[in-house]
């Protein structure tokens, strides 16, 4: 159980400083910087990066929402949800952390929204609580339905991080003018500490929405979808 909750703590860790540091470091330079695109690539190529990395030590959630919906669908044990989800909080907030360190070090830094996620005032859009609700929830249930599925017996064997990678960075390139892009409670929380816009006051959205996104994924996979495996089958990965 150590080495899977160090794995998450890792891989946790790995993609809020990588995908945030890129927005943080990067996006807003007048001339190199590399905007949103580039800001959802960094996302979804440290899930690729570090699903090959350790997912085979711990399944590579990174993610509270992806845990729970693998609990749902069968395929990870709800005694070991806690402790998943406490690590990959305090995995992300060391990350922020280390990023805050580095970001500070530059000349007239302001924290601002330090890659924080919202609605309303705090939305890159402006965008209402309602729209970065439905958002959040329509594509954290997408990405469980993209985990579930290629990671299923019917998929390709050894690509599976390939298509989670970059389904995370379709969802960034949709919802990074609505939300900022969380659909990942622990990614959310890590840099809401550290944000000066009163992100910690919207975070209960950023965990409502992911959790019930990610419920409704599972769900619709293991009832609807899942192809050609019964209720026990689910609950081994190949």
């Amino acid at each position: 159980m150590i080495r899977k909750l160090a794995a998450e703590f890792f891989g946790t860790f790995w993609l809020v400083f990588g995908g945030c540091g890129s927005a943080v470091l990067a996006a807003g330079y007048p001339v190199l910087g590399i905007g949103f695109a580039g800001v959802a690539l960094a996302f979804g190529l440290t899930v690729l990066t570090m699903a090959y990395a350790v997912g085979g030590i711990s399944g590579g959630h990174f993610n509270p929402a992806v845990s729970l919906g693998l609990a749902l669908a069968g395929r990870f044990q709800w005694r070991e949800l806690l402790p998943y989800w406490v690590v990959q909080v305090v995995g992300g907030t060391a990350a922020a952390a280390v990023l805050y360190g580095i970001a500070s070090g530059a000349p007239n830094f302001a924290a601002g929204g330090f890659a924080s996620n919202g609605y309303g005032d705090l939305s890159p859009g402006h965008y209402s609580m309602a729209a970065a609700l439905l958002a959040e929830i329509v594509l954290t249930a997408g990405f469980l339905i993209v985990i579930l599925g290629s990671t299923s017996r019917a998929a390709p064997a050894g690509f599976a991080p390939l298509a989670i990678g970059l389904a995370l960075t379709l969802i960034h390139l949709v919802s990074i003018p609505v939300t900022n892009t969380s659909v990942n409670p622990a990614r959310s929380t890590a840099v809401a500490f550290f944000a000066q816009t009163g992100a910690l006051n919207q975070l209960w959205l950023f965990w409502v929405a992911p959790l019930v996104g990610g419920a409704i994924g599972a769900l619709i996979w293991k009832h609807l979808l899942a192809p050609g495996e019964s209720t026990g089958q689910i609950g081994r990965e190949d």
